[in-house]
């Protein structure tokens, strides 16, 4: 990819921090907005802003034409049917709707609910809540040494419990470890065991950086954020099986969503609008859809492959350094020496795969990760420090806090150099 053409789209990269060119690399936290986004939002609010679904006049039909149009886009993007997308705020709220929508209707006293222990808290705590409300068991799959989710563990789960398992909620990329998922594997085990458990994904690392199928995965729910594919904040979605949400009532309910309204009954529309109460963030999903285009511009398969070749690279340069911990999978990598595909090729194992990707989080010796974090700022190179909403991995690793850097199409190798030279200053200051 020309990442010098695909950074002149971020016009926030054209800043300085502390007199030195920003190099971002908090991009699991948010990523960055190109002017191609800014630009439809503002056109809405400068041209079409008014109501959808309410007014005869101008402005309404525009303004309802290009929300349902970015429905379109977005599912389009998601592999998914239009009917089968409700909009949120964030994966956040996605996974809420899920708990308090599908799961207090469906489950109880006996069924199971399994998570996993890498969990962001936005997949644990809702499924917390559910289970203290509803009498159902919440248990964990474990995760690995190298911090990724045991498949094995988990088969054994379902096959022991598969008659009691009635939901699995995992995440599809982790945002600490960077450990993938084999999705498709997961669905093969949940199908052929627990017959009568729903899947539930957590895409919001995975939608900004590899090509999402869900119809072709055949999971329920998956749940993401815009901010994470290059949106606007405040807007995301929740992508359900059209029969899952034929049978479950709404959340939220009032206006916009309803057929007819008696006083003391109401008729609500047809999905996906029955899911649509209130005024929606028409603006946020113009921009969330011209993120997906943008995306799709770019081509999701080179989007991947250069992320796959930054985090990789990243590993290989930050385990040049011997005060460095790295958290997550490595795999093979020992040093980088050659692109990706040399690797994958000269590897022993000819089914061989990166098996991390988009961040690598670590641990520096003798040093707190804000303190890594505060320096690296200083340098003009962001990242994020703490637990990063996985406060049970981390206990469970003994992690106090790690730093981590996450990578978007606009970062390149160079950015990365820049990360090693700021982690060298934390040397001088602490040595």
């Amino acid at each position: 990819m020309n990442t010098n053409k695909i950074k002149a789209d971020f016009p926030i990269l054209s800043r300085k921090i502390n007199d030195k060119s920003l190099v971002y690399l908090d991009n699991a936290a948010t990523t960055q907005k190109p002017k191609q986004v800014i630009r439809a939002i503002s056109d809405y609010y400068e041209q079409h802003n008014a109501n959808v679904h309410r007014g005869i006049h101008k402005l309404s039909e525009e303004s309802t034409g290009l929300f349902e149009e970015a429905r379109k886009t977005v599912v389009g993007f998601m592999g998914a049917k239009p009917n089968e997308l409700v909009w949120v705020r964030n994966t956040t709220e996605a996974i809420n709707l899920v708990a308090q929508s599908w799961a207090r209707q469906n489950l109880k006293t006996g069924d199971v609910i399994i998570a996993s222990e890498l969990e962001h808290h936005s997949n644990l705590i809702p499924w917390q809540v559910v289970a203290k409300e509803t009498g159902a068991g919440l248990t964990f799959v474990d995760v690995t040494p190298d911090g990724q989710v045991d498949l094995e563990h988990l088969e054994m789960m379902l096959e022991a419990m598969k008659n009691e398992v009635k939901l699995v909620a995992l995440s599809a990329l982790s945002n600490t470890t960077g450990a993938e998922l084999d999705v498709e594997r997961v669905v093969k085990m949940v199908r052929k065991y627990a017959k009568n458990a729903k899947i539930l994904l957590d895409g919001a690392q995975w939608v900004g950086r590899k090509k999402t199928e869900f119809d072709r995965w055949g999971v329920d729910f998956w749940a993401f954020s815009g901010h994470k594919m290059y949106g606007p904040m405040g807007i995301g979605g929740l992508v359900v099986k059209r029969e899952v949400l034929e049978e479950t009532e709404p959340w939220l309910t009032g206006g916009g969503m309803i057929e007819e309204v008696e006083l003391t009954s109401a008729t609500y529309t047809p999905i996906p609008e029955r899911w649509d109460a209130g005024t929606p963030d028409v603006a946020g999903a113009v921009g969330l859809a011209r993120a997906c285009v943008y995306l799709d511009g770019l081509g999701m398969e080179k989007v991947e492959e250069h992320e796959r070749e930054l985090t990789r690279y990243a590993v290989g340069r930050l385990k040049e350094i011997p005060e460095i911990e790295m958290v997550g999978p490595v795999g093979e990598i020992t040093k980088y020496q050659a692109p990706i595909t040399k690797q994958i090729q000269n590897s022993n194992n000819q089914n061989f795969k990166p098996n991390r990707l988009g961040s690598v989080a670590f641990l520096y010796m003798g040093v707190h990760a804000h303190d890594v974090a505060q320096i690296l700022d200083n340098e003009g190179v962001a990242v994020r420090s703490g637990h990063h909403c996985t406060m049970p991995l981390h206990t469970k690793m003994g992690w106090a806090a790690t730093t981590r850097a996450s990578f978007g199409v606009y970062n390149t190798k160079s950015d990365v150099d820049r990360l090693v030279e700021g982690l060298e200053k934390v040397n001088k200051v602490f040595r």
